[in-house]
């Protein structure tokens, strides 16, 4: 990989490390106010708005500055984030305040990664990506659970008691200071990070032009045959994986009877399997062949409905270690090829733009879906099962219309042959 890749996804990595384990605190932090459980989805679903509402202007900011540069500036907003929740801020505010930071953080993160790296090797690329981002997620979950445990709690007091007698302000503070240290590490590796000397003509700064500008962005990246289908795929999997995420939790507590420390770990399972699966990609599949993982989407779906069904703890585990690896197989050659694309028809921080909206939009819908559903009474169990089936079924269509295009362009093809050998 070029120089300055490996420290890309270290600092990548140490940011979303303390956004997932934020998630568990602030959740636990949710439980400890008294406050509704259809909240927590909704901080997940405060934190994406800012991807979708701020995505016609992330993407020419990330074409437009050098990108390590922008990934600092959002990791500060990150922790000014997490500082209002220190403050006694509301929690959905603060995760909106979140959001505004990764929307930003994304095009610059991915953005550069496309840039450093060349074509041959962007499958690979995502492969190390991917696993950063899941490992991410499986030691950020650990991390929060760890954090919100009543051991933790009662030693941070008693360290905060012994050490200068003052008392914190309630018994989540010590582990949301604790994240600061963590974004502190992402800061200090962004310092670092090269500049890939990229940069591309800008036609303004005017808000209605920049809507414009995407929505052409967006139809040229849906309209491409290569580019829509991995962008369909990547965005129905951002939107089940996003409710997946707290539909383990709620399963681990409603089915199986454990506490939310616990779960957070059992969730983690899912993130091992990602992290697997993605390795295998990196490593086997070509960018040429990433369009030939899509059965394995519609493996996935059967496999989520099919664990919603287990009951016991110990067969639980080894079927989210599977959902998460089919996962990571189908995600990481699908991601590949919607940069690839992108970046040829579009820019790279635009077409990571156009990628985060369409994801993120998806991640809302499920998100209010399932916190709709959540508030109406209905148990997890069926719902898990629901989101399965209905996971198999979409990517079984897009299956069906790729094979479709496929036939319509074969016999197109064989025509134009037959026609230049007449000619001959």
């Amino acid at each position: 990989m070029p120089p300055g890749f490996h420290r890309l996804i270290a600092a990548q990595f140490c940011s979303a490390l303390a956004d997932n384990a934020l998630l568990i605190v602030t959740i636990a932090l949710l439980q400890a106010r008294g406050l509704p459980g259809w909240l927590a989805p909704m901080l997940k679903f405060a934190s994406t708005l800012s991807y979708v509402v701020l995505a016609p202007f992330v993407g020419p900011l990330a074409d437009a500055l050098p990108k390590a540069r922008l990934m600092a500036w959002a990791n500060a907003l990150k922790v000014l984030a997490l500082l209002g929740l220190m403050a006694g801020g509301h929690p959905l505010l603060c995760f909106a305040l979140l959001g505004c930071g990764s929307a930003a953080y994304a095009p610059a993160k991915y953005g550069l990664a496309t840039e450093l790296v060349p074509a041959r090797q962007l499958v690979a690329a995502n492969g190390w990506i991917e696993v950063s981002v899941v490992g991410a997620v499986l030691l950020g979950t650990v991390l929060g659970g760890l954090l919100v445990s009543d051991a933790a709690q009662a030693s941070a007091a008693l360290a905060l008691g012994w050490l200068s007698g003052w008392t914190a302000p309630h018994a989540l503070w010590p582990a949301l200071a604790a994240l600061l240290v963590v974004y502190g590490a992402a800061s200090a590796l962004n310092l670092g990070l090269p500049d890939s000397g990229a940069r591309y003509a800008g036609t303004g700064w005017h808000p209605a032009l920049l809507a414009r500008q995407f929505r052409a962005a967006n139809r040229v990246l849906w309209a491409d045959r290569r580019g829509g289908l991995s962008l369909a795929v990547t965005t129905l999997f951002w939107g089940v994986g996003a409710t997946l995420q707290f539909a383990v939790l709620r399963w681990a507590v409603d089915a199986l009877g454990m506490s939310l420390a616990r779960a957070a770990t059992l969730q983690a399972a899912v993130a091992v399997g990602v992290v697997l699966g993605a390795g295998v990609a990196g490593r086997c599949i070509a960018l040429r062949q990433a369009h030939r993982v899509l059965p394995v989407g519609v493996v996935l779906g059967l496999v989520i409905a099919l664990a919603a069904l287990t009951a016991g703890r110990a067969a639980a585990l080894p079927m989210l270690v599977l959902i998460g690896a089919i996962g990571g197989l189908l995600v990481v050659p699908m991601n590949a090829l919607l940069q690839h694309r992108g970046q040829q028809l579009l820019t790279a921080g635009r077409s990571i733009a156009v990628q985060n909206f369409n994801e993120n939009a998806s991640i809302l819908v499920m998100l209010a879906a399932y916190a709709g559903l959540l508030a109406l009474g209905l148990p997890i169990v069926p719902l898990m099962a629901l989101l399965g089936l209905a996971t198999a079924a979409l990517v079984g269509l897009l299956i069906w219309r790729e094979r479709s295009a496929t036939r319509v362009d074969e016999p197109s093809a064989g025509a134009v042959g037959v026609e230049s050998a007449a000619q001959a």
